[in-house]
Formats: structure tokens, sequence, C-alpha cells
């Protein structure tokens, strides 16, 4: 009995909860900080060790990032089920070296046609955030199948066949649990119960849970990759899997029909582009805020002399916090999907708009969030997610993102499929001025309409320097993605930090509302204290932010890092 406490004492302290909203203390791998893994023949990073090495085999057999990031993503779907999807969708950066052009992949989940404004609305007019997040209403139609599939036909070399194959053997023949996957397993074991087909695909055949050890075969889901190998996007979004989701929303009152699966499209998007400090930033547009509120937030922080301040300093982080606070309140009013909504982006990221900004912040005490507004564009606007970053020996790089929103999505399974539907419409607005599951705010701009794409936090990104790439990075965290790769990014051009080393350093947040400072494990009780001083509102308990997944470039060789705020995770070379 006692080892059986201490045991599950031990996990308690060691894993971050994988539940949305509920995070334990940071715990940083100080070690690892100066050992980023070191290859000159490309590599990939990921959350799950298993799926990386999915893609360096890919590259080692000749592939192209691309045809990597497509394994891997597949790979994903099988080994790491809180994130990785077929159910979902995402956003993928893309870097052509030969071609020296950036482009981005949007393969974002779309509302079914009978979506309408007030679904999530009960009798009172209220919210109701059990129907937004855990019931089948809450599906958006998938994007990830097509979204990867895409990228693969487009950009890759290598055949449907040739990628899927590993995801195929993996799901088929099975692979060991870890103790982190076995622990997240258990954190959300009380949702994916409530459902009959999850919790036959996540659980033991006696309805116990799996252990560390457990060997874990997913013959539907086996069956269903090999349906899109055999058939490509129509092995999914048609047939049989298409029949087995339209089943599943008929059984729970799910809106997505035949007809939604056969009309969805991945949208090619011209990507988000900024400077810095002479470096070149690139990320992700709408329906994406994440590039756009990235390259706001540089440009008002570009005029100031941040190394000067020291890193993590309370004048630093005071600067920060203005910063994320005006940026997430624009992020309110003005973002969504570009095909419904005219989203500002070139006011947004405009130099002369960030310097309005950047005179209204007070260097010395904090302002209140209620006294921010969304900006005047005009002179007279995860946390269940994964990310996982490619790069291959010719120097083309792929960043990308994707998601079911929460861990396990609604927790709801296609029966007879082996996958889960994702609870991506609680990201569009319930109601105007409603908090979503992660406290963002929105309005009209991100409001549910059939078709639409609903607005996201991902921040897939890559920074170059004279036209070559030095570093992609992106993060899972909600709402925190935005400042996790913004604070990623600041660590290696503004403080001169290895891969590693950015990556590991403690990091904080403010999203405008709630207002609140977001911090981690790291940051110095005075320099907490001088913050508080200057008015801030402090979060008392510590939380972990984000869990990057990055690579940079140096004289021909690349430098990987998975982030240890999670385990589980692997930088695998192709050498």
């Amino acid at each position: 009995m006692k080892q059986a406490f201490l045991k599950w004492l031990f996990l308690f302290l060691l894993f971050p909860l994988q539940m949305a909203m509920a995070f334990e203390p940071a715990i940083i791998d100080q070690s690892a900080r100066f050992h980023p893994q070191l290859s000159t023949r490309g590599m990939v990073v990921s959350q799950e060790v298993l799926a990386s090495t999915v893609g360096a085999d890919i590259l080692k057999q000749g592939g192209n990032a691309v045809d990597a990031a497509v394994a891997t993503g597949f790979a994903l779907a099988v080994t790491l089920p809180q994130a990785g999807n077929l159910g979902g969708g995402g956003f993928m950066l893309v870097h052509l070296a030969k071609e020296n052009r950036s482009l981005a992949i949007d393969y974002r989940e779309m509302a079914p046609a009978l979506a309408h404004r007030d679904m999530f609305l009960d009798e009172q007019g209220s919210a109701d955030a059990n129907l937004s997040r855990f019931s089948h209403k809450a599906a958006g139609v998938p994007g990830t199948v097509a979204g990867l599939l895409h990228a693969l036909d487009v950009y890759g070399t290598m055949t449907v066949e040739q990628v899927l194959a590993p995801a195929i053997r993996l799901a088929e023949e099975g692979f060991l649990i870890s103790d982190t996957l076995a622990f997240s397993l258990g954190q959300a074991a009380g949702r994916l119960r409530a459902d009959r087909a999850s919790a036959g695909y996540f659980f033991r055949p006696d309805g116990s849970p799996m252990q560390r050890g457990d060997i874990w075969r997913q013959a539907d889901l086996a069956a269903t990759l090999r349906q899109i190998a055999n058939q490509g996007v129509a092995g999914f979004y048609t047939g049989k899997t298409a029949e087995l989701i339209v089943a599943e929303m008929k059984r729970g009152g799910g809106l997505i029909t035949a007809e939604d699966l056969a009309n969805y499209r991945v949208l090619e998007r011209q990507p988000v582009v900024g400077d810095y400090r002479g470096y070149r930033i690139v990320s992700m547009p709408p329906p994406s805020s994440g590039g756009v509120h990235l390259v706001q937030m540089l440009n008002v922080l570009e005029g100031w002399d941040l190394h000067s301040l020291g890193h993590n300093s309370a004048s630093y982080l005071h600067l920060l916090v203005e910063t994320m606070r005006r940026a997430y309140a624009d992020r309110s009013q003005y973002l969504g999907d570009p095909d419904f909504f005219d989203v500002p982006v070139e006011k947004l990221i405009d130099k002369s708009y960030a310097a309005r900004l950047r005179d209204n912040i007070d260097l010395e005490a904090a302002s209140a969030s209620a006294d921010v507004q969304p900006g005047q564009l005009m002179h007279e606007e995860s946390p269940q997610t994964t990310h996982f970053t490619v790069v291959d020996r010719w120097g083309n790089v792929v960043s990308n993102t994707y998601t079911l929103n929460f861990s396990y999505g609604s927790g709801i399974s296609v029966a007879g499929a082996g996958f889960l539907l994702n609870n991506e419409m609680d990201d569009f607005s319930a109601k105007p001025g409603v908090p979503n599951a992660y406290g963002l705010l929105g309005g009209e701009a991100n409001a549910v309409h059939a078709g639409k794409r609903p607005l996201s936090s991902m921040t897939p990104s890559i920074v170059l320097k004279d036209g070559v790439p030095i570093l992609a990075t992106g993060s899972p965290g909600g709402s925190t993605i935005i400042t996790v790769v913004l604070q990623n990014i600041l660590n290696v051009i503004d403080f001169g930090m290895n891969v590693a080393e950015a990556t590991a350093a403690p990091r904080i947040h403010h999203q405008w509302w709630p207002d609140m400072l977001q911090y981690e494990q790291g940051i110095s009780i005075d320099t907490l204290k001088l913050l508080q001083n200057m008015g801030h509102s402090l979060n008392n308990t510590p939380r972990v932010l984000g869990k990057v997944q990055a690579i940079s470039q140096k004289s021909g060789r690349q430098y990987g890092v998975t982030d240890s705020r999670w385990p589980g995770g692997g930088a695998v070379a192709a050498d």
C-alpha cells in the first residue's frame, strides 16, 4: 500500500495535469538546458518520441521535411491520443529552401452546414458550456487528414502508403504504454468512460486503466489509417469512415453530415510576416490569431532595449505583460475567419500602430485591463494541442501545430473508426463577451456560422536571418501559445540563448482577461514582489506554460529540443 501511494505521489508531482485548464507547477530539467540534440542531416522534434522516430526514419529514407512531417502527424494520431489526431485540425507552416519561399496550410476544422449563431445558448439565452465542449455538437468538420495529405501531395516526395505505413504498424501491432501516456489516460478517465466507444478504445478489456508496459493495439484505428493509405482523402471523407462519422453524429445528436465531410477544403494562405531586429518572422495568418499578435507584440517590444533590462527582470516582465495585455484586447475584437470577416491584419502589424500602443504603456506601473480596450486602428484592431518541427538535409522546414482542442477532445470517439472527435466549436464565441474554456473573450468576428473556421491561438513560426531559417518553433497551450512562442523567440534573439536554454527558461502569460499575471516556477520571488508593487495581479499558483518543440540551425547543423516540462517527447536526428 505504501509503495503504491509513493508511486502515485511521484507521478502527481512529476507530471502536469493534462485536463484543460488544469496545470501543476512547472518542473524544468535544468540539466538539459545546454544539451540540445545535434544533427547535420535533418531532425524531427515532437511531443512523443515514437512519432519523432517515425519522422526521422522517413528522412533517413530520403524523404523531405514535408514527408517526415506528414508521417509524424499520422503517427501522433496513434501514440499521442490526447492531442495527435485524425478527428481534429490545425496549421502547417512550410519553408521551401530551394525557392526561398514560405507558405501556410490551413486545415482548421469547419463548422457544419447546420451550425448557427445561437446553437450553444440555452432557453434563457446563456451560453451552455457542456453543449459546446462535451457533446457531439461540439465537433467541427475534421481537417487533419485532408491537410496532411494536401501537404504531401503538393510538397512531398513520397507516397501516401510510404508515410502512413509506420502509423498503421504502430496501431496494428501495438506499442508499449509509457508512464506518461498511462498518467494522461488516467487523468481523462472520467470523460472517456462516459462514452461507450471511448471506454472500449482507451481501457483494458475488463475496463481497468491501462498501465505502463501494457501493449496497446488499436485495430479500428489501424483499419481507418489503412483506408486512408489505400484511397487517400476519399478514404476518410467518403466511404466507410465517413459513414461511421455520420452514424456517430446521428447517434449523439451531432451536426456533421456526409455533405459536410465531402465539402471540406484545405486552404493555402500567405503567412503573416514581420521584421524584428534584423530577423524575418514568419507565422500563421488568420483564422489563427497567433501570427498577427506575435508580430504585433514584437513590433511593440522592438522599441525598448530588452537585453539591457535583464532576462526575466521585473522591468522586462512588466513590458511583456503590458504588451500582451494590449494584443489580447485586440484579439477579442478584430480576429476571426478571414473568409467571413475582414481581419485588419496589415493595420494590426503596422509598426506605427505598435508605436502608439507603446506610447501608452507606463514603464513604472501596471495598466488595469478594464481601462485597456481594443486599439483604434485608424490614427484619426490545449490546452491540449501538440506541435512538431521538422528540418531536412536540404534546409526545408515544417512547423506544424494541430489539435483536438481539449485533452482527448470531447472524449467522444467515432465507434468503429477508432479516433476521437474534436470539440473545436467551443473556440467560436458562443455569445459575445462570454469567455471560452481558456478565458478568452470574443465578439462578432468569431461568432458561430456555417462553414466558418473558429479562431485559434496556434502559432507555428519560423525565424529567418538573411533568408535562411535559424529557428522553427511552436507549442501547445491554448490561449498561452502565442506568448510562449513570443518568449521562445525573444530568448534567442534578444538574450542570445541557444534553443535548449530558450526553451527551458521560465515563462509568464497575460491575456487581458482575466486580469491576472500567470507565471512558472523559476521566476524570482523578489521579481514577483516588484511586479505586485507595480500593480500587477498575480496568480498565486505557478503553472506550466506550453511545451515547445523547436529546432535551430547554425553553420549547417540542426539543434533540436523537446520541452522538458512534459516527459515523453523526442528530438530525433536523421544521421
